[in-house]
Formats: structure tokens, C-alpha cells, sequence
């Protein structure tokens, strides 16, 4: 069989057997056999090498250091929430002794007890805001729910400490009581007979008799505004109690204070004598409301209520 051969070039034709072109196909796949045998042969047997050993060694030694790293913030993690838990307790056991405290003073100070209610949930709201993705861990929010309850507990101690505090100052300025710890009241106040002229009289205060030497104390707190002698009272002591109140202590034997002394309540400012125009030991007591004088028999039998 012959096969013919046109050129496009030339127009011209040619005749090839089919023997020659047998021949063709023959070479065309041994070469093509050569080269695939060749490219085998170069490939190892093991498989294709992606990356040589120093960067598997590399990538390992990465590998071993990150594991490291790993096992140590795992470690620092489980160390810091152990802290937060005792923490936690910590921060709990102090709201406990809080509120028993301020349970306490409610109970002591006799307070209404809806107004500190210590054993009550703290009272918050507001309107719903944005919320957000991400939530925080138990512990977390258990910390700052605490921390919340213990700013509402010291708020609330520390209105009740100045509301104690308050009372406290009312009730040591609270005029009351007798200036003395042993004796008898010998004369009233207001009009009578005169010890001396026997004319009735008008007497400012009321007076206890006692022995020479007896302790004269302030009926309040308060600021000494006079400590010596004065005409017609001997030696005096003259105490400024805040709220218009003064009160005086006269006769005195001996004085005991001075001038801007801060005294209280109860405490001894002078022993009782018989200065002045005096007929024996005794204390002349005055108590002046706004500078005018007022019968200290309701204030010797008045009950603080604090």
C-alpha cells in the first residue's frame, strides 16, 4: 500500500510506502519509551523528596518549642484561676462579716430595718442595653456581681456609720442629768426667799448641796467658755453645749478646766464649795437657752432618746 503526499508549498505530490512510514511510527516509540524509562529511573525508590531533613528537624524542634509553651500557659492559667477562687472566697468572706456587722448596728442603733437591709440582693436596674458576642467566664461575672454587693454594703455602712456618728454628737451635746454624782437638790428654780436678805427672789438655776470637795460634771459635751471667778457665782464654769445651750456650774472650790477645753459628757470640771455668795458647799447649776435662762429641773429628769 502506498499513501500520497501533497505540498501545500509547491502543489506538487509524492508517493510514501507504507513501510517507511511503519519505520516512523517505530522510532517515534522507542524515544518516547527511552525517556519514560530514563525519567523513572532518576525518580528513588522511596518516593518524591517534598523537603530535605534539616527543615523536617527545623519544623520539629518549632513543634516541641510551642508544645513547651503551651504546657506553661496552661500551667499560668490554672495558677491564676486557683488565685482568683481564693480570692473569691477571700472577697466572700468579707461580705459575710459585713453584713453582720451592719445588721448588727441596725439592730443595736434600733433602725428600720427596710431602710439597711443587709441580707437583701442589691437593688439595681436600668433600661436593656446592647449586647454583646462575647461572654464572659462563671467566675468572672461571680467577681463582679461581689464586687457590686460589697460597694452597696459599704455605701450603706457608711451612711450608717454618719447617721450613728450623728447621733452620737446629739446625744453627748444632749443636755441631761444632774452636774453631780452624790447629793440633793436644796433649792428650786424661780422665786424664793432670798438666803440672805430673806426678801423673796428670783434664782436662775436650781442648787445641790454636797460636801466640800465633791465632783461637779458637765451634764454634755461641749467647749468651755468660762473658768474662773465671777460675781455673785464665785468660781465658775460656764460650758457651751452648740444649739443655743449653755450651762454653768457655780461655788465651785477648784476649777478643773480652762478656757476653749473641750469637755464630755459626764467627765469632772470642778469640785464643789461655797465661793461667792455662798451659805455652804454646794453647786449652783444654770441652763440657758439662746442667752435667757430656763428651769434645768427638765433637763436634770430628761431621758436622751438616741
Amino acid at each position: 500500500m502506498n499513501i500520497i503526499i501533497v505540498s501545500r508549498k509547491h502543489g506538487r505530490s509524492r508517493m510514501v510506502s507504507s513501510w517507511a512510514l511503519m519505520f516512523a511510527l517505530m522510532v517515534m516509540v522507542t524515544v518516547s519509551v527511552a525517556v519514560s524509562w530514563f525519567v523513572f529511573s532518576s525518580i528513588p525508590k522511596e518516593g518524591v523528596v517534598v523537603i530535605d531533613g534539616a527543615v523536617a528537624e527545623e519544623w520539629q524542634h518549632r513543634i516541641a518549642e510551642q508544645s513547651s509553651e503551651l504546657e506553661k500557659t496552661r500551667q499560668y492559667t490554672e495558677e491564676q484561676i486557683n488565685a482568683l477562687r481564693i480570692k473569691l472566697a477571700e472577697l466572700q468572706g468579707r461580705l459575710t462579716r459585713l453584713d453582720a456587722l451592719g445588721e448588727r448596728l441596725v439592730d443595736v442603733a434600733s433602725l428600720d430595718q427596710g431602710e439597711f437591709d443587709f441580707s437583701a440582693p442589691v437593688a439595681v436596674g436600668g433600661p436593656e442595653g446592647q449586647t454583646v458576642g462575647y461572654e464572659a467566664p462563671d467566675f468572672v461575672s461571680i467577681l463582679d456581681d461581689l464586687a457590686v454587693t460589697i460597694d452597696n454594703r459599704e455605701q450603706q455602712l457608711s451612711v450608717l456609720n454618719s447617721l450613728l456618728g450623728d447621733r452620737e454628737i446629739q446625744s453627748e451635746t444632749f443636755v441631761a442629768g444632774r452636774p453631780i454624782l452624790r447629793g440633793w437638790m436644796s433649792s428650786r428654780y424661780g422665786y424664793r426667799n432670798d438666803p440672805f436678805s430673806g426678801n423673796k427672789a428670783w434664782h436662775d438655776g436650781v442648787d445641790f448641796a454636797g460636801k466640800e470637795g465633791a465632783d461637779i460634771v458637765a451634764v454634755a459635751s461641749g467647749v468651755v467658755t468660762w473658768a474662773g471667778t465671777r460675781y455673785g457665782y464665785g468660781e465658775l464654769v460656764e460650758i457651751s453645749h452648740g444649739n443655743g445651750f449653755v450651762t454653768r456650774y457655780a461655788h465651785c472650790s477648784e476649777i478643773l478646766v480652762s478656757v476653749g477645753d473641750v469637755v464630755k459628757k459626764s467627765d469632772v470640771v470642778a469640785l464643789m464649795g461655797s465661793t461667792g455668795r455662798s451659805t455652804g458647799p454646794h453647786v449652783h447649776f444654770e441652763v440657758k437657752l439662746y442667752g435667757k435662762s430656763v428651769d434645768p429641773s427638765k433637763y436634770i429628769n430628761r431621758v436622751a432618746r438616741f
